[in-house]
């Protein structure tokens, strides 16, 4: 849902937009991707390895950019030759924000979902101008689904989605429960992509 309401309401993607995504190969960076692909965008994304780059591909990704290898708000600039693009989609926070501020077209949006690598530092409001009088949100899944029935449209759309074979949901092999503390360590150290379930 977490996609859903980023693709559909936060910023509501529109055919011909350009749109960064972090964590291209992530749980929401992986699905995110597909909608923003059904919502006629071009996707750019943001992936560590050469691995991730071809999953963060195979679900859409028009462009994919290594972070490790190259400056991701340069290359963004390089892509879309000198514009940059509508939309940030920036769950990893701190170490990527003013990249991201200056991936973004004039009168472009970020949006700041998760810190990965912390939380974004404050900042004056006058820096959005000066960037070309950006728009920034931090957005929160609990306040897309306040009442029962934004609730049940959201998860409605993501399971129709997913059972018609428009969304395809990438899920890791599951860790036992016994070994949540080594699935949180794979996760901060990146060894992960998609979604990671934990079972008895």
């Amino acid at each position: 849902m977490t996609a859903q309401y980023l693709a559909y309401t936060t910023y509501p993607i529109r055919p011909g937009d350009t749109v960064l995504i972090h964590a291209g190969a992530g749980g929401v960076g992986l699905l995110l991707t597909q909608m923003a692909r059904m919502r006629g965008a071009r996707v750019i994304t943001t992936v560590s390895t050469e691995e991730k780059a071809e999953l963060s591909r195979q679900n859409g990704a028009d462009e994919v950019i290594l972070y490790t290898q190259t400056d991701f708000a340069d290359e963004v600039k390089r892509l879309t030759g000198g514009q940059g693009v509508h939309a940030v989609y920036d769950s990893v926070g701190k170490t990527t924000f003013e990249g991201s501020l200056n991936s973004l077209r004039p009168l472009g949006t970020m949006v700041s979902f998760g810190n990965a690598s912390g939380p974004v530092e404050p900042f004056a409001p006058a820096l959005l101008a000066q960037k070309g009088s950006l728009m920034f949100t931090r957005p929160s899944l609990g306040h897309y689904t306040l009442t029962r029935a934004a609730l049940l449209e959201r998860a409605g759309m993501v399971f129709n989605m997913v059972a018609s074979g428009q969304l395809n949901v990438h899920i890791q092999p599951p860790y036992k429960l016994a070994d949540a503390a080594q699935a949180h360590r794979d996760l901060e150290s990146r060894k992960t992509t998609g979604k990671l379930l934990l079972v008895p």
